[in-house]
């Protein structure tokens, strides 16, 4: 295991009359709708260190309502310039530059580059997989995953001499169902030895779970924070939770919180085009400090930021996790 230390991580403390394991920015959401001219909406997005600052790449929604993922830098993590132009990206093969969109993407630094990992849509949406070194040239690898699938997300590390991914299969819509499986690669094109993880529950995740920001290993197992959603009279409604992953065979699940950690309840979670969405993508950790700080997507519409502490969440998953919670519902 790496030390991971990031001084300058985005902060701010826990309101004094809060006792919630996560809490909200106070001055979310710290990415607006129409940060660039083309934009109609911007969220959904990852963002990591770099440089001694940071970088990230976004999913913006044109004013067409098409999809697709630009690059953006920051120096604290809260105020970003983003490049108004998608990412132009080389293909080995002239078959990968046909999309239908480009969304939901994932970032994570994996031994001497950046891989990105985002839905693509490529006769129905899969999980496309590229890199970079310096946010400047981009490479498309491969679609991982044959359609359809979402929420391809990347461990930060091989484990057992294999790249390692998790994913959500689904459907060509607005998928009614989702559970979380994870897929091994020995070289980031060819994925296999596909392994269940864990499948909905009830309440607030009784619809489909996907995972969210890249896992957080710790000496205690995989932290996975991850989306939960429920089906409301009045439609969808995304959460955040989180679990732990085992370290060395991470599709076992050594604890998995019963409550929500965040849920759709501020203005900005609840308005906008697709009401009642708190969607986890990014978190940034400083491990000196125990500080976590999580890039999230309010109502499809803008990027929202919200802070916990390891510590903290290890001990909720310890003391809410339920064996029931385990296993999909009879």
């Amino acid at each position: 295991m790496t030390t991971s230390s990031l001084p300058n991580i985005p902060w701010e403390d826990r309101p004094a009359d809060s006792a919630d394991v996560v809490w909200r920015y106070t001055a979310n959401p710290i990415i607006p709708r129409d940060l660039i001219p083309s934009s109609n909406s911007i969220f959904n997005s990852a963002v990591v260190p770099f440089q001694g600052k940071f970088a990230g790449v976004f999913r913006c929604d044109n004013k067409k309502r098409e999809m697709n993922i630009h690059r953006g830098f920051s120096d604290n993590g809260i105020d970003w310039q983003i490049e108004d132009a998608p990412i132009q990206w080389e293909f080995a093969d002239s078959e990968l530059s046909r999309f239908e969109h480009r969304y939901d993407p994932r970032v994570v630094w994996i031994e001497d580059r950046f891989y990105i990992s985002w839905c693509n849509g490529y006769h129905g949406p899969t999980i496309g997989i590229g890199y970079t070194y310096d946010f400047e040239k981009f490479t498309f690898l491969e679609n991982a995953l044959l359609p359809f699938n979402r929420n391809g997300v990347l461990f930060p590390r091989k484990i057992n001499d294999s790249y390692v991914m998790l994913s959500r299969p689904s459907d060509n819509g607005h998928t009614p169902f989702g559970d979380i499986y994870l897929s091994q690669s020995p070289d980031m094109v060819h994925w296999g030895k596909h392994r269940f993880v864990m499948g909905v529950t009830r309440g607030w995740e009784s619809t489909k779970i996907g995972a969210g920001p890249i896992p957080i290993e710790t000496p205690e197992g995989w932290l996975l924070i991850y989306h939960g959603v429920l089906t409301s009279c009045n439609g969808f409604v995304y959460s955040f939770g989180a679990a732990l992953l085992d370290l060395d065979e991470p599709w076992k699940v050594i604890h998995r919180g019963g409550p929500y950690l965040l849920s759709p309840q501020t203005n900005y979670e609840c308005v906008g085009d697709v009401p009642n969405v708190a969607f986890p993508c990014a978190a940034l950790y400083d491990e000196p400090t125990g500080r976590i700080a999580i890039y999230y997507g309010g109502a499809d519409t803008v990027t929202a930021l919200a802070f916990a502490k390891l510590d903290e969440v290890l001990g909720f998953l310890n003391k809410t996790s339920e064996t029931r919670a385990l296993q999909k519902p009879e």
